[in-house]
Order: structure tokens, then sequence, then C-alpha cells
């Protein structure tokens, strides 16, 4: 990443995005709703009524230029900086690991190693197949999908960050055979793998099987995906 740092890096990349798109308000809803900003305090933020940013967002006033867009992802930033600064700091560690925030939502390394049963009741997660793994020390949150098809497979070992032990946390799953097939041909293998959006009876029937062949754990979850990633940004 350049000099600029993670709050510039991703100032421009939503700027970016949402002047470029076919539908700006709609991009900029995305991005409001990332950030987990109402309406309210964006336009509070910007001294404005909720009005303007609710007919930006539905197409009812004309797309904003640049200098509106500006304004609106600084109001966005200004926000996550006093909260913590939690969201710049997720998408900063996502752009400086190389990847596109629709393909990564979060990678992250934790200062000390986490019992994997206390991730797996924070996430509601269910462990079909076990590894004998019980302790991680980071996590990825991918959307599996965007990796899949869009990842080579060196860039998709850059998705365990610093280490293997960690644990693969993979959205918009539908049976899992996608992400089974997927690890079986990258070497080693993470110690731990969650598919987010499915209940074990929706489980592809090979998927434990391939677990216990590779050697990691496979937990499934139907928590929400905000507060799968709100758990995640909770774990210090």
């Amino acid at each position: 990443m350049s000099g600029r740092g993670p709050k510039r890096e991703l100032a421009e990349k939503i700027a970016g995005e949402i002047t470029l798109s076919d539908d700006p308000g709609a991009t900029l809803r995305k991005w409001r709703t990332d950030f987990d900003v109402s309406q309210t305090d964006l336009a509070t933020e910007l001294e404005v009524s909720s009005s303007v940013i609710s007919d930006y967002e539905s197409g009812r006033r004309e797309s904003p230029g640049i200098g509106v867009v500006g304004r609106l992802v600084e109001g966005l930033l200004a926000i996550d900086e006093r909260r913590g600064g939690e969201r710049i700091r997720q998408y900063g560690r996502v752009l400086s690991a190389g990847f596109e925030s629709d393909v990564v939502y979060d990678l992250r390394e934790y200062a000390t190693s986490i019992p994997l049963d206390r991730l797996h009741d924070d996430l509601e997660a269910t462990e079909v197949a076990s590894s004998g793994t019980d302790r991680v020390s980071g996590h990825t949150v991918i959307d599996s999908i965007e990796a899949i098809t869009r990842l080579s497979s060196e860039e998709f070992f850059r998705l365990y960050g610093q280490s293997t032990n960690r644990v693969l946390v993979f959205t918009n799953v539908t049976q899992g055979e996608g992400v089974g097939i997927a690890l079986r041909v990258v070497n080693p293998t993470p110690n731990a793998v969650i598919l987010h959006g499915l209940a074990e009876d929706d489980l592809w029937d090979h998927a434990e099987e391939l677990a216990r062949i590779d050697g990691y754990s496979l937990a499934v979850t139907n928590a929400d995906l905000d507060d799968v990633l709100d758990s995640l940004v909770s774990i210090e």
C-alpha cells in the first residue's frame, strides 16, 4: 500500500465506486450500511436534512457530483473514526493484503490465539467435522463465489494472512461443495473453516469427509452476516 494510509486509500475507493456506478445512490447506500451509519447520522454529520441523503440514495435527487461524493465519504469516515475507527482498520487490512473488499470482508491476526469453540459460540456455528484444532490465531471472511471465480491458487493462499492457524469464514454458501473442492487444491489448508448461510442439513454430502481428509475443522452457521462481522470485530 502507498504512503497515503488506509483512510485515504479507502476514501478514494469509495468515492470512485460511487462516482463510476451506474446507480450511485445504491452504491452510496451499500457503503453507508457497511459502515453501520444511519441516514440520520450521516445527515447530521453533513448538517443537511435526512431527506437529502434519502433522495440521493433513491435517485430522486440528481446523481451527486464529485464534490458532494467527497463530503459524503468524509462524513462516513469521520463517524467511523469517532466510533474508534474499526471499519477503516478493517478495510485497511483487506486492501493492504491486496484484495478487493467485495472478495474479502475482513482479514485479521489476533494478539493472542483464542479457543475455537469460543469462536463457534460467538458466531452461532455448529461444528460438523473436528480436526483436533482447539485454538486459532486469526480470521478471514470471504465471499465464496467471488473468491472461487476470481482468485488464483496463489491469491487463494494469501487468504491465510500471516498463518494457516486461522478460521476462514466463507459467506454466500449454498451447500459448500465449491469451497470443499477449492480447498483441495490449496496446500496447506487452514486449521478451521466456517460456512455461512446454510444449516447443517443443507451441507454437501461429502463436505465432512473432505474436511477430515484435509485436516481442518468444519462448521456451519446461519447467523446474520452483520452479527458475524460484529462478533469478529469484538475479538481482542
